[in-house]
């Protein structure tokens, strides 16, 4: 066995990472034992972190084109085994930092993630369809972002992003998200049901039970930015988020008829009476773009559903608060839009020149750009004495 080809394919295996929780293999005590022939044959063994692993397929296929680009290594016998319970609860305290018990790491002071609520105050105005799309177009910029489909009832994140059927892999009493195509990672409680067609019919203290599960027992890993898709209203969840999360910052989605627009304004309100901090309106199925008009290269809309709703709730809410709440965008209807979060292939990544996607494209940078805002952030000032 030629020890240099064995430390040359070891240093191969630390550039791949495991598809769930986004670390190297090596780091994560996954790769048992590397052998090297002296015809170049490298033997290598991994554990996977449960039998069954979702993911095994990507595992093997990753480890075995990064072994196989090693100069001297001629073939690759790749053989999967399963952690022992002592070696998985070795994982869990590499992944939870030793803590023995786990917090929020998104409401701890210093913590850098982005975190955006997409809020509603009525059900149909395409709240998730906006929080699916952003967070795509997100990622699409280079950026790790994360989504917790925190709408309990009328959980649907899952089947917008294509992974309606896929359930998490759990490590003891950790939760692994569930990665997609995209590089974006999602928890939705539709997940963690044990069928599909089951309903949750939960109160109070089980959907905060549920919200802080999704947020402290999930590993998330270093996220950049995560959005959390709300139920519509002003109810238990955008309580409990305003408590766990005071420092998250809040979206609210409308529509432009006068219906929408007022229910929409409670939705920030209810913001701001949880100190979150509202920081732009999203108006959703703004206009239909004439298509016979476009063919002409005419730009005539029709409003089908009024105008000016989004204006008024950006208006209103900054009278209210005292600050400016802007209007990011306004999305036309677009059949690609819908049709997209039928089949789990958003718009912005199926038709990223469609006039729907371009705008969201556009919000999602006004939202990335932003800075992370100062609440719960430690800032390292020392009083000074008194002159």
């Amino acid at each position: 066995m030629s020890t240099g080809l064995v430390d040359k394919v070891t240093a191969a295996l630390a550039t791949v990472n495991d598809p769930e929780i986004k670390r190297p293999i090596t780091e994560l005590g996954m790769v048992d034992s590397v052998e090297v022939d002296g015809a170049g044959l490298a033997k290598v063994h991994v554990l996977l972190t449960v039998a069954g692993c979702p993911l095994k397929d990507t595992i093997n296929r990753d480890v075995t084109a990064a072994v196989t680009q090693v100069p001297g290594i001629t073939g690759v016998d790749l053989s999967l085994g399963v952690m022992t319970a002592e070696q998985r609860a070795g994982l869990k305290d590499v992944l939870s930092g030793g803590q023995a018990q786990r917090e929020i790491p998104f409401a701890q002071p210093g913590n850098l993630t982005k975190v955006f609520a997409i809020a509603s105050g009525k059900g149909g105005v395409g709240k998730s369809s906006v929080t699916v799309n952003l967070a795509l177009a997100m990622a699409g910029q280079g950026l790790k972002v994360g989504v917790v489909d925190a709408d309990i009832y009328g959980h649907s994140v899952p089947a917008m992003l294509g992974v309606a059927d896929s359930r998490p892999t759990q490590v003891d009493d950790l939760i692994m998200p569930v990665p997609t195509p995209s590089g974006v990672s999602v928890i939705s409680i539709g997940m963690l049901k044990p069928r599909r067609d089951q309903v949750v019919a939960w109160r109070g203290p089980m959907l905060d039970r549920a919200l802080v599960q999704m947020l402290s027992d999930v590993y998330w890993g270093d996220l950049d930015v995560l959005l959390l898709d709300l139920p519509p209203g002003t109810g238990d969840v955008a309580i409990s988020l305003g408590q766990h999360l005071p420092g998250a910052e809040v979206v609210v989605v409308t529509t432009p008829q006068e219906a929408a627009a007022e229910v929409a304004e409670r939705a920030g309100t209810m913001a701001s009476m949880m100190h979150q901090r509202v920081v732009g309106v999203v108006e959703n199925m703004s206009y239909l773009p004439c298509p016979h008009c476009a063919a002409e290269g005419k730009d005539h809309r029709l409003e089908v559903f009024g105008s000016g709703g989004g204006d008024r709730v950006a208006q209103t809410l900054s009278s209210r608060f005292g600050y400016d709440v802007p209007v990011l965008g306004r999305i036309p209807l677009d059949i690609s839009l819908r049709e997209g979060g039928d089949i789990g292939k958003p718009i912005v990544e199926s038709d990223p020149t469609a006039p729907a996607a371009r705008e969201l494209h556009q919000i999602a940078s006004t939202l990335s750009g932003r800075g992370r805002g100062l609440a719960g952030m430690q800032l390292g000032l020392t009083p000074a004495a008194r002159f």
